[in-house]
């Protein structure tokens, strides 16, 4: 079987096109992209403060649910009561903004603005968070979903040939 491009499996994964050109920083057991790196400007010159993009479509579903259920309220509780974690959250997204405006090119604007997902403070988005703590970075938010969602086990790769494999199943 012919090996797709990593474009046409991310589109796949996320169900639209991409707006720029993006790198996987990590893959399932798989091989399957599971977070990329995504510009500070999209391909149309929109600024865009998301720097790691999560794209695993089982880390989706798993972080959908925790979102749902009350997740970020309570990530923002954990923020509000424990001074420590909440220097974390805050180290990670000044970490985050500076790394995303490092690529900024002179002449770069608008400017992105913000942290993890574009979040000037606290918790905005528990997959932004997750993507940035899976690509490798401290980020209290993102290791504590890890350890609700992880592993992620899937038995075969969610995208074959270009399209979504009938016998991946998004398992809870």
């Amino acid at each position: 079987m012919p090996e797709v491009d990593d474009r046409v499996v991310i589109e796949t994964q996320i169900g639209r096109p991409l707006r720029a050109e993006s790198e996987v920083v990590l893959r399932c057991h798989l091989g399957q992209p599971v977070v990329v790196r995504v510009p500070p400007h999209l391909d149309d010159g929109t600024p865009f403060p998301t720097l790691y993009w999560l794209t695993c479509p089982l880390a989706i579903t798993r972080i959908g649910r925790l979102e749902g259920a009350g997740g970020v309220k309570r990530m923002e509780g954990k923020a509000e009561a424990d001074p420590s974690f909440r220097a974390g959250l805050e180290a990670a997204h000044a970490a985050y903004a500076a790394e995303r405006d490092a690529l900024l090119g002179a002449g770069d604007v608008p400017i992105p603005s913000g942290g993890v997902g574009g979040a000037a403070e606290g918790v905005k988005c528990l997959h932004a968070h997750y993507a940035h703590a899976a690509a490798g970075h401290p980020n209290p938010v993102g290791e504590m979903v890890a350890s609700w969602i992880e592993p992620l086990d899937c038995l075969v790769p969610c995208v074959v040939g270009g399209e979504l494999n009938p016998e991946w199943v998004n398992r809870p």
